[in-house]
């Protein structure tokens, strides 16, 4: 199973916001003026202004909310450490874990053997789940016997500046392979939605031309496209 990833909402004009916010800072017309005011080429060259010069609070001002459906709590778990953000996530307390769902790692996919192994475990984990719930416990009690990998769903809103740190730690090739996975998916449909404040964003090596891992990967990438098209 993939995770899938869908923008239910965001700030409307982005972009032109992200740059009347910064403008205001340093003009004494109303912010709604400046929006009227700005034209296209103004705010791509004031959005690259900014990302170079660190000056990152205007992008504050413009936030995403997604949905991410079918990810392991694996991965949800490493989400929710990124705390300028806020989560509503599937609760396993009073949602029925009716069918076993869960996410299957390509390495233990490609291992036939492996892969046998970890499908058995799973189908007799989640027949001592019904079986627990079945004899009256709480299903909150009853879930303690799932695996780690089960699938779950969330809704999550981060502003622009969290998304920028968010895809610079994410989409490095350290990363583990599922959250990578899923930041790259919603680096895909936030720049549709905000093509100048995205359009570059990812780990240093890509954005700073130089990476800052402790052990780098020795793998750089060196385009936009060549991280977006990555399996």
């Amino acid at each position: 199973m993939t995770c899938q990833v869908t923008l239910l909402g965001h700030t409307p004009d982005p972009d032109r916001i992200v740059a009347a916010a910064a403008r205001l800072c340093y003009s004494d017309i109303p912010a709604g003026l400046i929006m009227k005011e700005q034209d296209p080429s103004s705010v791509e060259s004031l959005i690259f202004h900014l990302r170079r010069s660190g000056h990152h609070s205007p992008f504050e001002h413009a936030s995403f909310t997604f949905s991410l459906d079918g990810m392991s709590r694996v991965t949800s778990h490493q989400l929710v450490r990124h705390r300028i953000a806020s989560y509503s996530q599937r609760s396993q307390r009073y949602v029925s874990m009716a069918e076993p769902e869960v996410v299957l790692p390509p390495t233990v996919a490609a291992h036939e053997e492996g892969k046998e192994l970890f499908l058995n475990e799973v189908k007799a984990a989640h027949s001592v789940y019904l079986k627990l719930v079945e004899q009256g416990i709480p299903k909150e009690d009853a879930r303690y016997i799932l695996p780690h990998g089960w699938t779950t769903s969330l809704v999550m809103t981060m502003n622009a500046r969290e998304l920028y740190h968010f895809f610079s730690l994410r989409l490095c090739r350290r990363a583990q392979w599922e959250i990578r996975q899923v930041a790259r998916e919603m680096l895909k449909v936030v720049r549709r939605e905000a093509p100048v404040i995205f359009n570059i964003a990812g780990p240093s090596c890509l954005v700073k031309g130089a990476c800052c891992e402790a052990r780098p990967c020795g793998k750089p990438f060196h385009s936009i496209e060549e991280l977006l098209e990555e399996e």
